[in-house]
């Protein structure tokens, strides 16, 4: 079975840094560390969205798994709202974080999470796919 690993975490702005410090430690016990830098990140941005965005019911879910060639990062939150890309221009001083997590990772997309909410989820590269999609 491949390796995978989730925590809750309180919906709260020090949350985000302890999802971040969760999605180290899990990356550095499957030898991926070379994938921090950029996990880290869209970690960052996407529980960082679920604080601001999605404050419902008080806690949010990160979830890392090696799915195939791919590490896949999940985070879910039980807010009907899906997230939207923004169109950014010099002066925006927010919504740059959907751009983040496209521009760092292979893919990224949204899934209904059943009864109610969503999982934002983007995946990474770990070794060269031959021919195959990410998505």
């Amino acid at each position: 079975m491949p390796p995978s690993d989730q925590r809750f975490f309180a919906s709260a702005p020090a949350s985000v840094g302890l999802a971040r410090d969760f999605a180290d430690k899990s990356l550095l016990a499957w030898g991926l560390d070379a994938l921090a830098d950029d996990v880290r990140l869209c970690v960052s941005e996407l529980a960082t969205n679920a604080v601001v965005h999605a404050n419902t019911h008080g806690r949010f879910l990160v979830r890392l798994a090696i799915d195939g060639r791919y590490l896949h990062l999940e985070v879910h939150d039980d807010h009907p709202r899906w997230p939207e890309v923004r169109y950014l221009t010099r002066n925006v001083t927010s919504g740059r974080g959907l751009h983040l997590v496209a521009a760092l990772s292979v893919c990224w997309g949204v899934d209904a999470l059943h009864p109610s909410g969503k999982i934002v989820w983007s995946r990474f590269l770990i070794a060269p796919a031959l021919q195959e999609s990410p998505c």
